[in-house]
């Protein structure tokens, strides 16, 4: 039961964390600015300290470390400490970018942070040398499972591409849903506890500890996150979440279970580029303010509401894809 360890370690670490790097945030001036194009009442939000993925960042690789160093026995079909060590350093990776991105923003006063090529060069280097491992040296080879059959399919040559495109389009997703209060960690957690249960179901003891990991050091994270949030992740941790996900799931020969368990992540991403089309052809809107979080918090839900119903959605597509999948 190490992964039960690794995962109380985890919260322990995250809620003592925050009452350190919050306060030291604040005196750093790390405070989030409230772009206009968003909500109005969003304003309120302006300066409140960001970067705060760092929490559940340090904690959860310091609750690994430690579990693993207490006598933590690798094995099932993930290879064991190799791809743990894979998985954490990829998530660490995008973690890095978004702290670059955060910086930019908030210490060197450039809104919009990384350009948008910086930002797609550097993410597109993190997936294809993890990619380029798994296929190569991973016990997955090029392997994929498809959901709701029980068979799976090799897809050689089209695998590097296919990881690529996987993982990048996880890692913007679950940085677009990071837009209102506890959001992006609440349906994160669901989703690592799925990962979870899945690692468990088939022996992977490897993927189970750092799923669990995750999901304690995200419980700690959400005391400080939820409504009204003492501090954000922003993009180092959000690009760190969507690194651990697609990770686990990729490792796991499930990143088709993506789309399901993480589409509440697909939703949002779809939505703003529907609405960026729609505009440019039409002139027209689909959605009062995309993602789409806005869009019902423009129809008159409560910050808490959308929580609530984006994370009992998740949770019933986790639940589908675990007993039916």
């Amino acid at each position: 039961m190490y992964y039960m360890m690794g995962g109380v370690a985890a919260l322990a670490l995250s809620l003592l964390l925050g009452m350190f790097v919050i306060p030291m945030l604040r005196r750093l001036k790390f405070g989030q600015e409230i772009r206009e194009i968003g909500p109005s009442w969003h304003a309120s939000k302006s300066g409140t300290p960001t970067m705060g993925g760092v929490i559940f960042i340090i904690s959860s690789a310091a609750a690994l470390a430690v579990t693993c160093l207490c006598g933590f026995l690798l094995g099932g079909r993930s290879g064991g400490f190799a791809e743990l060590l894979i998985v954490e350093l990829l998530s660490l990776s995008f973690g890095v970018i978004g702290f670059i991105d955060d910086y930019i923003k908030v210490v060197k006063k450039r809104n919009l942070g990384l350009t948008a090529v910086q930002k797609f060069g550097l993410q597109f280097l993190a997936a294809l040398v993890f990619a380029t491992f798994v296929a190569v040296f991973g016990d997955t080879g090029t392997v994929i499972d498809l959901p709701f059959v029980e068979t799976n399919i090799d897809l050689n040559w089209f695998y590097i591409p296919f990881i690529i495109f996987v993982m990048l389009a996880t890692v913007n997703s679950v940085n677009l849903t990071d837009g209102l209060d506890g959001l992006a960690t609440t349906i994160t957690m669901v989703v690592m506890l799925f990962y979870l249960l899945i690692s468990l179901r088939i022996k992977n003891s490897a993927m189970a500890l750092f799923a669990a990991v995750m999901l304690g050091a995200l419980a700690g994270f959400l005391f400080y996150n939820r409504k009204p949030a003492k501090v954000f992740m922003g993009d180092t941790g959000s690009l760190f979440l969507g690194g651990a996900v697609c990770g686990l799931a990729i490792i796991l020969r499930q990143p088709l279970t993506l789309l399901i368990v993480g589409l509440v992540y697909v939703i949002e991403t779809l939505s703003v580029i529907m609405q960026v089309t729609s505009y440019k052809l039409t002139g027209k809107r689909i959605f009062k303010m995309s993602p789409i979080h806005h869009h019902f918090e423009m129809c008159g839900w409560s910050e808490e509401k959308i929580v609530c119903v984006f994370s009992l959605v998740t949770l019933l597509l986790c639940a589908v894809m675990y007993f039916f999948g």
